[in-house]
């Protein structure tokens, strides 16, 4: 039996200034997808983050969730302190970058973090998942950038892609920095099939399968 192909595209986010909230998503730099008006009492509008598949929506009559209702709404990024940096050009009051305190849940932060303490800084060797900073929306709604670099086994299945030209230049010093180790423990001799390594090592960087040694 075929696996059934289910793709998330759409998130509902409540509003309650249908042009205030389409004037703050357009500052974040997201895809204007749709702005479409009844003229009568019905108003949605559609932005896609850059490098998203999954798009959000509000309006008028769009959803009875009351405003500011949606919390951990997550961002993926590749470097959160370079996303962090351009949010804040861009006027965005945002957190600084933290990571949580595993096990320890004790702390009084929003709920889509279980109420765990948040530590200053960057997760220890920079741990794909663990680093964090968060910002809402005029109503209230919770986004969270959460950095990811290596994926979970299983995340990504048949296709290897990059949200921007620095997400791929990171991705790109991470592979030549492992391959120069490489090339240590081959008597630092030069490798003539180093794209070729490259390219494996950050295919298999991005499904979560085990780097190439």
């Amino acid at each position: 039996m075929a696996k059934l192909d289910l793709k998330l595209e759409i998130v509902v986010v409540p509003v309650s200034d249908v042009d205030r909230a389409k004037e703050f998503y357009a500052q974040l730099g997201r895809r204007l997808d749709a702005d479409f008006d009844s003229g009568k009492d019905f108003r949605v509008i559609q932005f896609t983050p850059p490098g998203s598949g999954c798009s959000i929506i509000f309006g008028e009559n769009v959803t009875a969730a009351p405003p500011g209702s949606a919390q951990g709404l997550y961002l993926i990024v590749a470097d959160v302190q370079a996303a962090r940096a351009e949010l804040l050009a861009k006027g965005v009051a945002i957190s600084e970058v933290f990571h949580d305190s595993a096990g320890d849940y004790a702390g009084p932060d929003e709920p889509y973090l279980f109420g765990r303490l948040r530590l200053s800084g960057p997760a220890a060797e920079r741990a794909s998942y663990h680093s964090f900073a968060s910002f809402h929306d005029p109503d209230g709604n919770g986004w969270l950038l959460q950095e990811v670099t290596t994926r979970l086994p299983g995340r990504i299945e048949t296709e290897t892609t990059f949200a921007s030209v620095a997400d791929l230049a990171g991705a790109l010093r991470r592979a030549g920095a492992a391959h120069g180790k490489h090339e240590d423990r081959h008597g630092g001799e030069y490798d003539e099939n180093w794209a070729d390594w490259y390219a494996e090592y950050i295919v298999r960087e991005q499904s979560g399968d085990e780097l190439p040694q």
